[in-house]
C-alpha cells in the first residue's frame, strides 16, 4: 500500500511538473504564441507548422486545441486550417516524450536550482516565468527518476504481472484505461511517460503499452470537445474532427495489433524507446494520411454538424467561457469579444436615437431602454468574468489588458446611460411638442451624430488592435467635438438673434443635444484611446498649465 501511495505521489509530481511548464510558458509567451498562431492560419502547411511549434512549447495539445477551438467557434479561422493545426499539435505533444525518454534525469537538480534562482530574482518578469518552466522540467525529471526506482521492484510482484497480463489480452480495456487517465490528467505526455517507465522495467508488455498509448491519444482529444466548444454544433466541428481522426487511427492499430507488435519488438530498441517512437510515429502517420483530405473532411464535418440558426438572448454573454480561465490570453480574448458586443449594442442605441431626432421615427425610441438594460447586464457579466480570473496566473501584459477591458466596458455602459437618460428623452420631447430645428441646426445635429457613430467604430477597433495611431486619432476627436460644440453654439445664438429659431424651447433643446453628444463622445475616447496612450506614456496628467 505504501509503495502504491509513493507511486501515486510520483505520478502527481509528474503532472504538477507538466502543469508548471505549461503555465510558465503561457505567462511568458502566451499572447505572442496566440498572435503567432492567428497569423499562420492562412493555409494548411503553415497551420500544421504553427500547431506543432506552439504545442512543442506549451507541452499541451489540449491547450492548443482549446485555443484553436475558440478561434473556430468565433469564426476567426476556417475549419480546414484548424484541422491542420490539430494534426500539428498532435505531433508536437510527442516531442517532449522523445526527449525525456532518454536518460536525462541527471539534469533535474540543475533545472530546479536554475529555475529557483530565476523565479526568485525575476520579480514577475519573463525571467520569473521561465524560472517556473525550468522548475517544472526539473520536477518532471525528478518524478520520472522516482517512478523508475518505484517501478523496478514491482516487476517481481505476481499480482501486478497478472493485472498487466490481462491488459495485454484485453487491448480494448487498455485503450479505455489510457483514455481515462489522459482525460483526467489533461496530459497525454504524462500518461505516455508513465507507460515508458512500466515498459522499461518489464512490467508492461509491448501490446498493452501500445494500447494504453492509443488511449492516451484519444483521451487528450476529448478535453477540447468537452471544454471549449460551447453549445453551437458548428463550434464542435474542429474538436470532433480531431477526435474522429484519433478514433480512426486507434481502431486501425487495434485491428492490426497482432501484426504490428512483433515487428516492433524485433527492432532491437529498448521497450521504453519503442513506446516513445510508436507514440510519435502514430501521430505522424495520422497526419500524413489525413493531410491531403482535409478539405473533404471539413466538408463532411460541416454536413455532420450544421450551424444552429437561433437568436440568442441579447443580454446573455456568448463568449465568457469559464473553461478558458485556465489560459489567461484566451480568457481575455473572450472578454474582448464580449466587449465588442457592447459596442454593437451602443451603436444600435445611437442609430435609433438619431432616427428619432433627424427623421422623427418615434418607434425607434421604444427599444433604447431595453438596449441599455442589455449594456448593463453585459457590463456586469464582463466584470464578474475578469475579476474572477486568478491574478497569480496573469502576466504583467495580462493585467494591463484586463484593466483596458474593464475601462472599455465601464465607459460604454455609462455612454449608454447618457443615451437612455439624456438623448432619448430630448428626442421624445421634440416629437411630443412638435419642435423644429432650423435647417442649419438640423444639419449640425446630423453631423455630430454621424461623427459619433464613426468614433464608436474606431473605439472598437482600438480596443482590438491597441494601435497607438488610431488611439491618437480617436483622442483628437475630443477636441474636435469641443470645437464643434463651440461652433454650433455660436451659430445657434447667431440664428437666435436673427429670429430664425421658432422658440426658446427649441433653443434649449438644441444646446442640450449638442452638450450630451459631446459627453457620449468623451466616454468613447476614455474607453479606448486613453488606456492605449497611457501605456505609451503619451497621456498628460492634466490639461491645466503648470506655472513655475
Amino acid at each position: 500500500m505504501l509503495t502504491l501511495i509513493d507511486l501515486a505521489g510520483a505520478v502527481a509530481l509528474l503532472l504538477w511538473g507538466v502543469h508548471m511548464v505549461r503555465s510558465g510558458v503561457e505567462r511568458a509567451y502566451g499572447p505572442a504564441l496566440r498572435r503567432m498562431l492567428g497569423r499562420m492560419l492562412g493555409n494548411r502547411l503553415r497551420a500544421f507548422a504553427a500547431g506543432l511549434g506552439v504545442t512543442a512549447v506549451l507541452q499541451s495539445s489540449t491547450a492548443t486545441g482549446l485555443m484553436v477551438t475558440s478561434f473556430a467557434a468565433g469564426g476567426l479561422v476556417d475549419l480546414t486550417p484548424g484541422l491542420a493545426v490539430m494534426l500539428g499539435a498532435n505531433v508536437g505533444t510527442t516531442l517532449i516524450v522523445q526527449v525525456l525518454a532518454f536518460n536525462v534525469t541527471w539534469l533535474a537538480g540543475l533545472g530546479i536550482l536554475a529555475g529557483f534562482l530565476m523565479f526568485r530574482r525575476g520579480g514577475g518578469s519573463r525571467v520569473h516565468d521561465l524560472g517556473r518552466v525550468l522548475i517544472g522540467l526539473g520536477l518532471m525529471l525528478t518524478a520520472l527518476d522516482e517512478l523508475e526506482a518505484l517501478v523496478e521492484p514491482l516487476g517481481s510482484t505476481p499480482a501486478l504481472h497478472a493485472a498487466f497480463a490481462a491488459l495485454a489480452s484485453q487491448p480494448g480495456l487498455a485503450v479505455l484505461l489510457g483514455a481515462v487517465l489522459a482525460w483526467a490528467a489533461h496530459s497525454s505526455a504524462a500518461v505516455v511517460l508513465l507507460v515508458i517507465s512500466l515498459s522499461g522495467n518489464g512490467i508492461l508488455a509491448l501490446p498493452a503499452a501500445i494500447a494504453i498509448v492509443l488511449g492516451a491519444n484519444l483521451g487528450s482529444a476529448v478535453n477540447p470537445l468537452i471544454e471549449g466548444a460551447g453549445t453551437d454544433p458548428a463550434a464542435r466541428r474542429l474538436p470532433l474532427g480531431n477526435l474522429l481522426n484519433r478514433v480512426f487511427g486507434t481502431l486501425a492499430v487495434l485491428v492490426t495489433l497482432p501484426l504490428v507488435a512483433p515487428p516492433l519488438a524485433r527492432l532491437g530498441l529498448s521497450p521504453g524507446r519503442l513506446v516513445a517512437d510508436f507514440h510519435t510515429g502514430f501521430n505522424l502517420v495520422l497526419a500524413l494520411l489525413f493531410f491531403p483530405f482535409l478539405k473533404p473532411y471539413a466538408w463532411f464535418l460541416q454536413r455532420l454538424l450544421p450551424a444552429r440558426v437561433t437568436a440568442a438572448a441579447p443580454d446573455r454573454p456568448l463568449y465568457l467561457d469559464s473553461a478558458l480561465a485556465e489560459s489567461p490570453p484566451l480568457a481575455l480574448a473572450a472578454a474582448a469579444r464580449e466587449a465588442l458586443r457592447m459596442a454593437d449594442v451602443l451603436e444600435t442605441m445611437l442609430g435609433d436615437t438619431a432616427a428619432a431626432i433627424t427623421r422623427g421615427d418615434r418607434k425607434r425610441l421604444a427599444t433604447v431602454k431595453s438596449l441599455d438594460d442589455v449594456l448593463d447586464r453585459l457590463n456586469a457579466a464582463i466584470k464578474d468574468y475578469l475579476i474572477g480570473l486568478d491574478p497569480d496566473r496573469l502576466a504583467e501584459t495580462d493585467h494591463r489588458r484586463l484593466a483596458q477591458l474593464l475601462t472599455f466596458a465601464t465607459h460604454l455602459e455609462q455612454a449608454g446611460d447618457l443615451v437612455e437618460h439624456n438623448l432619448a428623452p430630448l428626442a421624445a420631447k421634440r416629437l411630443k411638442r412638435g419642435l423644429a430645428f432650423s435647417v442649419e441646426g438640423e444639419a449640425e445635429i446630423a453631423r455630430l451624430l454621424e461623427r459619433l457613430a464613426a468614433n464608436l467604430r474606431t473605439a472598437a477597433a482600438v480596443l482590438m488592435t491597441e494601435d497607438p495611431r488610431a488611439a491618437r486619432e480617436l483622442a483628437n476627436e475630443k477636441a474636435v467635438f469641443r470645437d464643434l460644440e463651440a461652433s454650433a453654439t455660436t451659430g445657434h445664438f447667431q440664428r437666435l438673434r436673427e429670429r430664425r429659431i421658432e422658440s426658446m424651447e427649441t433653443s434649449a433643446l438644441h444646446l442640450d443635444l449638442v452638450r450630451h453628444l459631446k459627453e457620449v463622445n468623451a466616454h468613447l475616447v476614455a474607453a479606448a484611446a486613453y488606456p492605449v496612450l497611457e501605456g505609451q506614456g503619451e497621456l498628460l496628467t492634466s490639461r491645466v498649465r503648470q506655472d513655475g
